[in-house]
């Protein structure tokens, strides 16, 4: 029995789709639950239309993100935050940061979701991180994580406080 899915069926196929099922399977199961219609000459045009149009999509989508996956390719993303002893961050930084300032700096607007930083970045460094961008296209892009100037700062107010301290356990 040849049928035109109109849903996705785990095992089966995508909705559009034609496959020649069993007849039990067809009749017992596809068809009463609304999961697929039988194949007629139009149903089998129309999917073979909407068939053509997806992949028409599909290249153009995947042409586009080429472009931007060479523009992307090898830029670097610096962030300048303030960081303690060792070079850990106070924070971090997570993919939605490096998402905000490749649109910042780039003007190139990459779904979160596509930044793939594994856990975010908690110590100054330089880091390579993938970008995803379709299906077999990725870009690299390094994102440099420097340490701000509060660590001066910070070495001066122990050495006050040592200070205050010093003087109030001599009386």
């Amino acid at each position: 029995m040849k049928v035109v899915l109109m849903q996705d069926v785990p095992n089966l196929g995508k909705a559009g789709d034609i496959k020649e099922v069993a007849d039990g399977y067809g009749r017992n199961y596809l068809l009463p639950k609304g999961f697929a219609t039988m194949a007629t000459k139009g149903l089998i045009k129309q999917a073979q239309e909407r068939a053509e149009a997806q992949r028409k999509r599909d290249i153009k989508h995947r042409s586009e993100a080429e472009q931007v996956a060479q523009r992307l390719n090898g830029q670097t993303v610096r962030f300048t935050v303030r960081v303690g002893e060792l070079d850990r961050l106070y924070g971090s930084i997570t993919n939605v940061d490096v998402a905000d300032k490749l649109q910042q700096q780039m003007g190139i607007e990459v779904d979160r979701r596509k930044i793939d930083l594994g856990d975010p970045i908690k110590r100054a460094g330089v880091y390579s991180v993938p970008v995803r961008l379709a299906s077999g296209v990725e870009a690299r892009i390094n994102v440099v994580v420097e340490g701000e100037g509060g660590e001066g700062a910070v070495a001066t107010e122990p050495g006050a406080n040592e200070a205050t301290t010093a003087e109030t356990d001599t009386p």
